[in-house]
């Protein structure tokens, strides 16, 4: 099933939504999803919804012929394969309608990651790195279900150290092989995985992937991992003890593993930042089915509205979150949609298209593992003593959550990412942000400006610009400290991470929420509305506190009163009334049963 994408007119810069105002045309919502997204979407969750959870019991229990099956029946209807091009016998889909079905079929933390595993990171080193012959001989079974993949990079002293492994590689005598000996970690899918593209330095220098079988000599599998969250899905070492792997199944170039890596890992965090959001979408429902029974002094608890807080809260999040994702990956299908297929240099392209949205990716990735951590966590507090009771779904989907945190790169080298990759972009030229900061700085120091943002949602626009603006401001005021050096002020970074993050989720919520303003109006777009409020309410406070936070760490003195008296100017706005639209959030979700607006 090819899914054809719904591109805009203009490739959008990756990075630049901090230095300019993207225009509605150019931004993809859930709402441009075209017909063939929406019947993705409905396989998807009709999949989800009629295979997935029914079994959910097993799957949590390591019964593998489980999962073995369900991503059968999930390729053989076209789920699993989505980025597999057809001649390989994959369905070949657009990268928005990928994002779909990992969103939509995250109704079971285990399945979900299983599921990411095999057909994101097991299986698209292939599909962007491999030979002819190796994607002749891989992709179709890896797109049928017959061979389940898995990614082994991580090592027990080279977690988010990824490039300093110590398995080795060496050639045999006969050149007919390469002989790998060491141990991979936390390998997801490692028990009933067929294939498994396995990272080592070959000779101890050079950082290369290979492809290894499961029946290579010399391969085995540990003991799986007793965990604290997705226990049904396998995780276990890789053992590699003089494992003859065929020099043909040598990935790429040697000494080039880390562009496999790293690009793979931004495909993964997309998909991750997704399944999040599905994720909390999927738990809401059971919030709320759950407050809608539960009385308490006489009533149902749905009717408190400390409850309802926490749903509109929870509502909030998705809608952002929905806003982030698709915005990111919309851009990435329009950058792709300019790449000539079948040209050799196709899948070069592909990856370049897709490493401009690095930044974007991480955000999405950091942002909405955070988010979901916060769902289940508020709906654990909504169920009580019965959130901390194991037949309760709350319990696992808390337990679930937390590891979203640590897959695909941590949080915390995310954040490095996010900022790190910024000020290298603007050092290169390739990123205009030097000459914003100075734009900046100018137009802070010579006082408050006489211009207006008018229009739809002209008070909310006003405050994403002024946000935007103090990411700057802060950004260059770390950089004058610092310059090079500030790469290892890792709290400054972090902090200047989180401003963009929250300027980048705020942004996202009301370009969404203006282009469901020019096609339905404002009444009917008063939900959404309200829910971007919601969520630019919160993030002001948020961004106030971490740009206290660089500016006290750069800046003592005249400059830091100067610094913070200019923040205050930016963070000015006239508040909201959060509470009565909180409980406008909140009460059309009890009505609806699930999220909706």
């Amino acid at each position: 099933m090819a899914t054809t994408a719904s591109v805009s007119k203009q490739r959008t810069v990756g990075g630049s939504f901090l230095l300019e105002e993207h225009k509605l045309d150019n931004v993809f919502t859930p709402e441009d999803f075209n017909e063939d997204q929406q019947m993705v979407a409905k396989l998807a969750d009709d999949f989800a919804t009629n295979e997935i959870v029914p079994v959910i019991e097993k799957i949590e229990h390591k019964e593998w012929s489980v999962t073995r099956d369900l991503l059968k029946k999930a390729s053989e209807a076209g789920l699993t394969n989505a980025d597999v091009p057809a001649e390989y016998g994959g369905s070949e889909m657009d990268k928005v309608s990928s994002a779909i079905i990992a969103d939509r079929i995250a109704k079971c933390g285990s399945f979900s990651v299983s599921y990411g595993a095999h057909s994101g990171i097991g299986t698209l080193p292939i599909v962007y790195f491999g030979t002819e012959d190796q994607k002749k001989k891989y992709l179709p079974r890896l797109a049928s279900g017959e061979l389940i993949g898995a990614y082994a990079l991580s090592e027990s002293t080279s977690g988010s150290d990824a490039m300093n492994p110590r398995t080795k590689a060496v050639l045999s005598a006969d050149g007919k092989h390469y002989v790998l000996n060491g141990e991979k970690m936390w390998i997801t899918n490692a028990n009933f995985a067929d294939l498994y593209i396995v990272f080592a330095k070959v000779e101890g220098e050079k950082f290369t992937a290979f492809i290894v079988e499961k029946t290579f000599p010399g391969f085995s599998v540990g003991a799986e991992e007793k965990k604290l969250g997705i226990r049904g899905s396998s995780t276990a070492p890789l053992i590699l003890n003089d494992c003859q792997v065929p020099v043909e199944n040598l990935l790429g170039e040697i000494g080039k593993g880390h562009i496999i890596a790293f690009n793979i890992l931004n495909i993964g965090r997309f998909k991750l930042g997704a399944a999040c959001v599905g994720g909390a979408r999927n738990i809401l429902t059971h919030a709320i089915a759950y407050a809608k029974q539960r009385k308490a002094f006489g009533k149902v608890i749905a009717d408190f509205g400390l409850i309802r807080e926490k749903l509109a809260q929870i509502a909030t999040g998705i809608y952002t979150g929905e806003a982030m994702v698709y915005r990111t990956v919309g851009m990435m299908d329009n950058a792709l949609s300019e790449i000539e297929k079948g040209s050799p240099d196709e899948s070069k392209e592909t990856r370049k298209a897709i490493e401009e949205y690095a930044i974007e990716c991480s955000i999405i990735k950091v942002w909405a593992s955070e988010m979901l951590d916060m769902t289940v966590d508020e709906t654990v507090q909504i169920f009580g003593g019965y959130g901390f009771v194991e037949e309760y779904p709350a319990e696992r989907a808390y337990r679930d959550s937390r590891v979203n945190r640590i897959f695909e790169g941590t949080n915390e080298i995310n954040r490095m990412i996010i900022t790190g990759f910024l000020m290298k972009r603007a050092l290169s030229g390739q990123l205009a942000l030097l000459p914003a900061i100075k734009k900046v700085m100018d137009e802070v120091l010579a006082g408050p400006s006489t211009d207006e943002i008018e229009g739809t949602l002209a008070a909310e626009r006003t405050i994403v610009a002024n946000m935007k603006r103090i990411g700057l401001l802060v950004a260059g005021a770390a950089s004058q400290k610092y310059m090079q050096e500030l790469v290892n002020q890792q709290e400054i970074m972090g902090a200047i991470a989180d401003i963009i993050i929250e300027a980048f989720a705020m942004e996202s919520a009301v370009l969404r929420t203006m282009k469901l303003v020019d096609a339905k109006g404002e009444k009917e777009s008063s939900l959404a509305t309200a829910m971007t409020q919601i969520y630019i309410a919160g993030a002001i406070a948020r961004i106030e506190a971490a740009a206290k936070k660089v500016m006290a760490a750069v800046a003592e003195g005249d400059m830091l009163r100067t610094q913070l008296m200019i923040l205050r100017r930016l963070v000015k706005h006239d508040p909201v009334n959060v509470i009565a639209i909180q409980q406008q959030v909140a009460q059309r979700v009890l009505d609806a049963n699930k999220y909706a607006f």
